[in-house]
């Protein structure tokens, strides 16, 4: 029995500025029957506020307890270990982490066009050095529009190869993600069921993690993406399909 869902948001519940075709539906009757729902997003481009703006103006309500973000775990963390980061992340959540002093170590983000040899270098140079490696998210690709762009993901690979260090992941799939959302159920993980469009950030993190999983057929979803879930996930077509499989 499912008790509580995790949303993540794009390419899930809408593209770019559009919602998808029964998110405002599904999410509406889940809230009817009293499942706890919880919105899940590694977006590291928008700032907190500007996630929940977004949300509001599409007409999906929420509180703001409900929201998820893979930045304000990396936040979270940096001011736990009072450190002083060389941020290398998108300039809308660069306030995050300005933290004056020499850097102590290295937060990687979805930076666009900052993901330059320069910037990597001198994250490189840090990583050499002992600095530890915080990554916004390891995923490969997101949709852009019609097209695939790269994340986050391969550049901090890229370094934890270069340098040979360790690498600690903020948001999806981090298994300790995962586990802080579902601390802020009453449930166990296996009566939470995860909804995203990654066949691995989304929906193999979720199953790293104890919990339930669907891929939905939106989104960065590809094909062939479905021949990689194991037995206890599934696949539908898209959000609108949710409160059938339940």
């Amino acid at each position: 029995m499912i008790n509580a869902i995790f949303f993540d948001l794009s390419g899930v519940l809408y593209d770019d500025d559009t919602l998808l075709p029964g998110a405002l539906e599904t999410l509406a009757a889940l809230r009817a029957k009293n499942y706890t729902l919880r919105f899940l997003t590694n977006t590291a481009t928008k700032s907190r506020e500007q996630i929940v703006a977004k949300l509001q103006n599409l007409g999906i309500e929420l509180s703001p307890t409900e929201l998820f973000t893979a930045p304000d775990a990396a936040q979270a963390y940096v001011k736990q270990q009072r450190l002083t980061p060389f941020a290398l992340v998108h300039p809308s959540i660069q306030p995050l982490f300005a933290v004056s002093g020499a850097p102590n170590c290295v937060v990687l983000g979805d930076a666009r066009e900052e993901l330059n040899y320069h910037n990597l270098n001198k994250a490189f140079r840090l990583l050499v050095q002992g600095c530890p490696l915080l990554v916004i998210g390891d995923n490969k690709y997101f949709p852009e529009g019609r097209e695939l762009s790269l994340d986050a993901g391969p550049f901090a690979h890229a370094l934890q190869w270069a340098a040979d260090c360790k690498v600690r992941v903020f948001g999806k799939p981090s298994a300790d993600f995962f586990n802080q959302v579902v601390a802020t159920t009453e449930f166990a993980p296996s009566k939470c069921l995860m909804v995203g469009d990654d066949v691995l950030g989304d929906v193999g993190g979720a199953r790293d993690a104890g919990l339930q999983a669907v891929l939905v057929g939106t989104g960065k979803y590809q094909p062939g993406d479905a021949a990689k879930l194991t037995p206890a996930a599934t696949k539908v077509d898209s959000v609108a399909d949710i409160l059938h499989l339940l």
